[in-house]
């Protein structure tokens, strides 16, 4: 089958992950002045890009300028994103990427045709962190359009209904996260339209809990699903140099700005697991009102009581994205009986597949935990060879990461040294401040992910 012809690029604002938009809310309201730059990653580099890619991708990444916020979308978040703010959705409604000034893309010829790609995001915080996703996916697509043209559509959706009649009949509850690494935006379509009538087959134990792609919920009527991502403790940390309390001050300005028993799945491993749980357990103060003091980050007089609940008790689990899922599952379940605390959940999110899912639910329950599942790219990148249906399409490994926020580099740490991100001065020495034990995992080689 010939691949249709498809509207291309990136068109809509909740055409992302939905914890963009919840940083996004939270950013306005705390650190609206803040300049901030992002930087991209190629983890698979040898995967590269050749001049009639790039032309294409450029001419994308200047169509984002074009893009405003829909009445209906407005309507959409209103009724199902209760938790965004008033001021935030007034705000979005007016607002426009400005990727001319904002973008900034370099191709660096290396082999023939091909060449390596630089892309720098640099502004006001509030503004920039809504490009990661779109150049994301536009740049995994233009790959797929123009470099390894040797696949097609036939499958995909049947692919994703069985995968999701799979792990629906294990019990898994699921939600597709493969916006940023898609092969397009079409292929995510095709994906959650297998999900969903997978969703719908009868006495299945598992679920559909939702997508973290807004658009593709609207589109869809499945709950958008996300809460945060590591460039919000990261951005903390960078502005206030408190790698110290990085952890508990993103906790104490997430809970202000959305209250308790909201977006309650905590990320435990920007700067390892082991020191966020230091700052989980503690007790959130009495009165969490946090300043806008955008250059020294959280201050208020607030101290903690000893009838307040720790931040542990207060959100509803935690996600891992980083290291070994089995051996945070242990971490998890001695640091929650440590401190009295059951029934919590886990969220895990890094390269999934059908298996995986089913072993780490079992572990997970076994430790008393609910389990539930953030699948990316091997639901929305998973292809084969048309010519050899036997080898498959390897997908693009690459990220974007908060690199400054206010002037001062911005690192993330993780729970596997491949995940390391950052200027290596300053994580040498929040290592040394932190204590932190790098650590390997054999599974997670960042160039053979999926």
């Amino acid at each position: 089958m010939a691949q249709p012809k498809l509207p291309e690029g990136v068109f809509s604002f909740l055409d992302t992950d939905l914890y963009k938009l919840t940083m996004q809310c939270a950013i306005l309201k705390y650190f609206p002045s803040v300049d901030v730059e992002y930087k991209f990653t190629n983890r698979t580099p040898q995967m590269r890009l050749d001049l009639e890619a790039v032309a294409w991708l450029r001419e994308q990444i200047a169509k984002l300028g074009n893009i405003t916020l829909e009445q209906q979308e407005l309507q959409f978040l209103r009724k199902h994103c209760p938790y965004l703010t008033a001021d935030y959705l007034e705000y979005l409604q007016k607002f426009q990427l400005r990727p001319n000034e904002q973008v900034h893309l370099e191709f660096k010829p290396v082999d023939g045709p091909y060449g390596d790609l630089h892309i720098t995001v640099s502004g006001l915080w509030v503004e920039t962190i809504l490009y990661e996703i779109p150049l994301l996916a536009l740049t995994s697509q233009a790959y797929f359009k123009f470099i390894d043209r040797d696949w097609d559509y036939d499958g995909q959706e049947e692919q994703a209904y069985e995968k999701g009649v799979r792990l629906f009949s294990a019990g898994c509850v699921v939600s597709e996260f493969g916006s940023r690494r898609r092969r397009d935006f079409h292929s995510q379509d095709l994906v959650i339209k297998g999900l969903v009538r997978a969703s719908h087959e009868k006495d299945l134990p598992g679920k559909l809990s939702g997508t973290s792609n807004v658009y593709f919920a609207m589109k869809y009527s499945i709950p958008p699903v996300g809460t945060v991502a590591h460039e919000w403790y990261m951005g903390i940390a960078a502005l206030t140099g408190d790698y110290e309390h990085a952890n508990e001050n993103g906790l104490r300005y997430w809970l202000d700005c959305f209250g308790k028993g909201v977006l309650g799945i905590a990320l435990t491993d920007t700067f390892g697991t082991p020191d966020f749980f230091k700052a989980f357990k503690k007790r959130i103060p009495a009165r969490t009102s946090a300043s806008r003091d955008n250059s020294t980050g959280y201050t208020d007089e607030s101290h903690p009581a000893t009838d307040q609940p720790s931040y542990a008790e207060v959100f509803a689990g935690i996600r891992q994205d980083s290291g070994d899922p089995k051996e945070y599952i242990k971490n998890a379940d001695a640091f929650y009986k440590s401190i009295g605390v059951a029934n919590k959940s886990i969220v895990f999110s890094d390269a999934l597949n059908v298996e995986k899912c089913i072993e780490y639910r079992a572990l997970a329950e076994a430790s008393g935990f609910k389990p539930s599942f953030g699948v990316g790219t091997f639901f929305t990148n998973d292809y084969k060879h048309k010519s050899n249906p036997e080898t498959k399409s390897k997908p693009m490994n690459i990220v974007i990461k908060l690199s400054k926020a206010g002037g001062r580099p911005a690192i993330k740490l993780s729970d596997n040294i491949g995940k390391n991100t950052g200027d290596e001065e300053t994580v040498i020495d929040v290592k040394r401040r932190l204590g932190y034990t790098e650590k390997e995992w054999r599974g997670g080689d960042e160039s053979k992910r999926w």
